[in-house]
């Protein structure tokens, strides 16, 4: 009898073990590859990571990143659980085209779209620039080598009929675009980023700089060939000196990660992101584009059944 007495107390111990553990399992660890400091990716990634970490069962951390090419390659090696992406590079990565083509990585799957990336064309008020055509013969920034932003400018002078033999290009981040203006070395510099972007206002306020207003052919065009690329406005007043709104070409930033990530670490992360995305919302004036019911929207790859679960939960049509 007291035998059988102590293999009942041991089981009950060992099954109130089991459920303590299940109770307080430790969190789920993941870092979230942003951007760099200069660029948008990186304060709302921040933010990101904070407000997903608030809900518990995941603890995320926020990386500096050199952006959307270098992010998904991450992602596609399994070096990184999380990241921020534009949905372009997300299409051209999924489908191998590009500066992937031949290499498509069939790993990556979408968690989210956030909000719109706006193609920001800086010119030099002195550099006479009034549409894309003008930009041969000029110096033009087009982006750090490989990324996002230079994938843009290929795919706008595809559809423009300009290259980069029309002009002497010099491949810049956001902040060296930024410095190159104020040091008069360059007449024209790409941004693709949410605005308002930090490098953008601190030039603004130190150098007269203006937006290129893209005509509709070259944004009709520019649809038609690149469906991802949707025509919006950078509205006036948004940095220093640019009194009106500009017409531009805009594409999604969107959070991707990979098959391999297990289904209840995404279905956490995307549970506690929305749940407490007021945290994310204030963080930055772009993150106010964050909303569940645009969760969807946008995504150029796969979604990952972690978030497929929540978003459905949610009452979200997931096809």
């Amino acid at each position: 009898m007291v035998k059988k007495k102590m293999i009942l107390v041991i089981a009950a111990a060992a099954a109130a073990a089991m459920t303590c553990g299940a109770a307080f399992a430790a969190p789920a660890f993941v870092s979230i590859a942003t951007g760099g400091t200069s660029g948008t990716y990186y304060p709302i990634g921040g933010a990101i990571a904070a407000a997903v970490s608030k809900g518990g069962a995941v603890n995320a951390t926020a990386e500096t990143g050199n952006a959307s090419v270098a992010n998904i390659n991450l992602i596609a090696q399994g070096e990184i659980e999380i990241a921020m992406v534009q949905n372009d590079i997300t299409s051209w990565a999924y489908n191998g085209e590009l500066m992937f083509e031949g290499k498509p990585l069939k790993n990556v799957r979408a968690i989210a779209a956030l909000y719109p990336e706006h193609v920001q064309l800086v010119l030099s008020k002195e550099s006479g620039i009034k549409a894309i055509g003008d930009l041969k013969g000029k110096r033009v920034g087009v982006g750090a080598p490989g990324s996002g932003v230079e994938g843009d400018v290929r795919a706008i002078f595809q559809v423009a009929g300009i290259k980069y033999d029309d002009m002497k290009v010099d491949f810049l981040d956001f902040g060296q675009t930024s410095s190159r203006f104020k040091d008069n070395q360059i007449d024209a510099g790409f941004v693709v980023a949410g605005y308002p972007t930090a490098a953008l206002m601190d030039l603004a306020t130190t150098k007269d700089v203006a937006l290129l207003d893209f005509d509709k052919e070259t944004l009709d065009k520019l649809a038609a060939a690149h469906p991802y690329f949707v025509p919006s406005v950078i509205p006036a007043g948004t940095y220093r000196g640019i009194d009106t709104d500009t017409t531009t070409p805009a594409v999604m930033a969107i959070l991707v990660t990979h098959d391999g990530v297990a289904e209840d670490v995404i279905y956490n992360f995307t549970k506690n992101l929305y749940t407490n995305i007021a945290d994310v919302q204030g963080a930055h004036a772009m993150a106010r584009n964050i909303k569940l019911e645009t969760a969807l929207d946008g995504l150029t790859a796969p979604l990952h059944p972690g978030a497929a679960k929540y978003f459905k939960e949610a009452g979200l049509k997931v096809e």
